[in-house]
């Protein structure tokens, strides 16, 4: 029989036939985003002419204010795009290098983001310098010391993760961001699991550029995503879309803006309900997001040493390096590159279980492994019956 989620399932409609342990591939909605969402775009067809050219620019200002404050950005410098992928491209194709320039990568990066600083680099002829790291470690010097060991005088940029997406690391990126970049190298940092999943303070960190999703830890509509610029980086980066914004003469904070805010006809709805989509997860618990952080954080810990204990393997990392995702490893089951049909034990876990829950290979490592998540909505008891399941099925 299948284990009940928690008493905050109700705020989702989640799949009830469903164990859903992948929040941290798209997130999950809660309803009353959703009927904003639907609200705003009622509004937006009612007269698409006045909210484009009338409402459409306040309602982004306001909603850039509210993700300003939650993660303590300068909202002069903040963008919305709709994923962090693209906040990574819009960086990665601004920039101007020299046959060269490096690049540090570390290998649990995630792979979209590094086909994107290959493409520059082929484009450029940078060398990409990928650091390889331990998935298992006893401490986060593990992490710190290779990478700041692969800096040498022609390196330019480093691409850091918040939390890594396939091996569910949760790097010490407030160390790196300092120790880069006291060294003369700017850092992108990849916070696609950023908001909602770590506390962020985007002024004390002071990268030179920061993007995230919205759509992931804080529950937002998907297609919202921010990509947060430092004041002496924005005369350089420009949006990936070249609109009106190019040629208008402002000055270069509202040219700024105007280039960022308006590249074509787009739907704006999942943006503007961020400020929605806090508010109602902050209603859900007394303690609002440090107690969310806290209670998916705790969860996934204790769901990865259940499952740890279950299999028989340790934990590969200390707890300090959990968030609300944690990746284990299935050793001995590594038999090369993705299938493009899907990870067979993904498979059968989804169709014969109804478990929905990522298991893939990571060639970087040589290993396979598979990624909790835990989130409100969620019960220990959900981890334990994909626990009994895995033990009967590897």
């Amino acid at each position: 029989m299948k284990p009940d989620r928690s008493l905050l399932e109700k705020h989702w409609s989640l799949n009830p036939e469903i164990i859903f342990l992948n929040h941290g591939s798209f997130g999950a909605t809660p309803n009353r985003v959703m009927e904003e969402q639907n609200r705003i775009r009622l509004h937006l067809e009612s007269d698409p002419v006045r909210f484009f050219e009338r409402e459409a620019f306040e309602s982004m200002n306001q909603a850039r204010q509210v993700l300003s404050e939650f993660i303590n950005a300068n909202p002069d410098g903040m963008t919305f795009c709709q994923n962090a992928t693209s906040g990574v491209n819009t960086v990665l194709r601004s920039l101007i290098l020299k046959k060269g320039d490096e690049i540090i990568v570390p290998n649990h990066s995630y792979q979209a983001c590094w086909n994107a600083i290959d493409f520059i680099a082929s484009r450029w002829g940078v060398k990409i310098v990928v650091v390889d790291l331990p998935f298992r470690c006893d401490s986060e010097e593990e992490i710190i010391e290779p990478l700041l060991g692969a800096i040498t005088s022609k390196t330019v940029l480093a691409m850091i993760d918040t939390v890594t997406s396939p091996t569910g690391l949760r790097m010490p990126f407030e160390k790196l961001v300092r120790e880069f970049q006291s060294r003369g190298v700017d850092v992108l940092l990849d916070a696609a699991h950023g908001p909602g999943i770590v506390p962020m303070d985007l002024s004390k960190l002071d990268a030179a550029w920061v993007t995230g999703n919205c759509h992931k830890w804080l529950c937002s509509p998907k297609g919202s995503a921010f990509l947060h610029i430092r004041e002496d980086k924005k005369k350089q980066t420009k949006p990936l879309t070249i609109s009106h914004g190019h040629s208008v003469d402002l000055s270069s904070q509202e040219k700024f803006r105007f280039e960022f805010d308006w590249q074509g006809t787009r739907d704006p709805t999942a943006i503007l309900c961020i400020p929605k989509s806090i508010e109602t997860l902050e209603s859900m618990v007394q303690g609002g997001f440090d107690e969310i952080m806290e209670h998916n954080n705790s969860l996934a810990l204790k769901a990865r040493n259940l499952l740890c204990e279950s299999l028989g393997t340790d934990p590969p990392t200390p707890d300090s390096m959990i968030s609300a995702m944690a990746t284990i490893d299935l050793p001995g089951t590594y038999s090369g590159g993705a299938d493009i049909m899907g990870d067979p034990l993904h498979n059968k876990l989804l169709d014969e279980f109804g478990i929905q829950v990522p298991v893939f290979p990571w060639p970087h490592h040589k290993m396979r492994y598979f990624r909790i998540s835990a989130y409100l909505y969620n019960a220990i008891e959900e981890y334990e019956y994909l626990a009994e399941i895995l033990q009967e099925n590897i």
